[in-house]
């Protein structure tokens, strides 16, 4: 996938994109079906809903396919934002966007009925998130009744959770009729590795086959900070190590919390170099950018049904 042509030179432009500091592609090879599994779409068309935290500008499905010319990553897994409460409608047009290379996690509650959610899972969705840092929608008290709901769809519950509190629905997560989606490094900084409780139960979810993790937002987790992020190092490795079928990696755009001012805007490319250098060869970074994406959100067995989610 080449850049645009600078006028008058005849040369291809280093790809560019908004809401993503640098330019140029990842300085790697990135495999032909990579997946970024973390991807929030916006559009001021729909309302924020009552009390929600992040309110960032239009981010649009041509902006987002601008950011693939520079990760290499050729499908996408949209997450409703904690912007839109329980209104999936940004994402029902995401999916439409991008149709069989595509998929989707929505959000919900008990408001939400039965038809919703098979149309939800006709557009493409494949799981629900519950932001309890942000969010506005949820409760923990959700989690259980909302993951019954989803179990017949064959669907996952994502999950955005503090630390402690991760700790304290220990019971609760280890009881699921759902796989769990712990996104954002399950939102341990680096210090906690080896040292808090909620990282030791990450692990051992990942390692029983009931968890899955999303290396993403490495610039909202680390201590350290740009240009290197060389703490998350040890973080995003302990999870490769527990259950390397178990992780996937996001990208984040367009970085809303970047964009509030929380952290400085993170450079896209660099962030999928990072990745590859915590799995350390081709066929590890395969594993988490192409094999474990399919068989989370089901795209190879869509390959050839596409009408399913268009």
């Amino acid at each position: 996938m080449s850049g645009s042509v600078v006028a008058g030179t005849g040369s291809p432009a280093m790809p560019t994109a908004p809401f993503s500091a640098g330019h140029g592609r990842a300085p790697l090879e990135v495999p032909p079906g990579a997946c970024d599994c973390h991807v929030h779409l916006y559009d001021s068309r729909y309302p924020p809903a009552p009390g929600a935290k992040l309110t960032p500008p239009d981010a649009t499905a041509h902006d987002y396919r601008r950011l693939q010319q520079r990760t290499g990553t050729e499908r996408v897994v949209f997450v409703t934002p904690s912007t839109y409460g329980t209104d999936n409608r940004p994402l029902r047009d995401a999916l439409a966007a991008f149709r069989a290379q595509a998929r989707g996690v929505a959000v919900i509650d008990e408001n939400t009925g039965d038809d919703e959610l098979r149309s939800l899972h006709d557009c493409g969705v494949r799981g629900i998130r519950l932001n309890l840092s942000l969010g506005v929608a949820n409760t923990a008290a959700q989690i259980a009744p909302l993951a019954r709901r989803i179990a017949p769809l064959g669907w996952h519950l994502q999950l955005l959770a503090p630390a402690d509190l991760l700790v304290q629905l220990a019971n609760v997560l280890e009881d699921l009729p759902v796989p769990i989606v712990f996104d954002h490094f399950a939102r341990l900084a680096p210090s906690m590795a080896d040292r808090h409780a909620a990282h030791a139960l990450v692990l051992r979810l990942l390692a029983s086959g009931r968890a899955w993790v999303k290396l993403s937002g490495s610039y909202i987790v680390s201590e350290e900070g740009p240009p290197h992020f060389a703490d998350v190092a040890s973080l995003a490795r302990s999870f490769l190590q527990a259950a390397p079928q178990g992780v996937v990696w996001g990208s984040d755009w367009p970085h809303a919390s970047a964009s509030a001012g929380h952290q400085a805007m993170p450079d896209d490319a660099q962030q999928m170099a990072l990745l590859a250098g915590w799995t350390g060869t081709s066929d590890a970074l395969r594993r988490v950018l192409v094999d474990n994406p399919a068989a989370l959100y089901g795209f190879d067995r869509q390959n050839n049904a596409s009408t399913e989610t268009t």
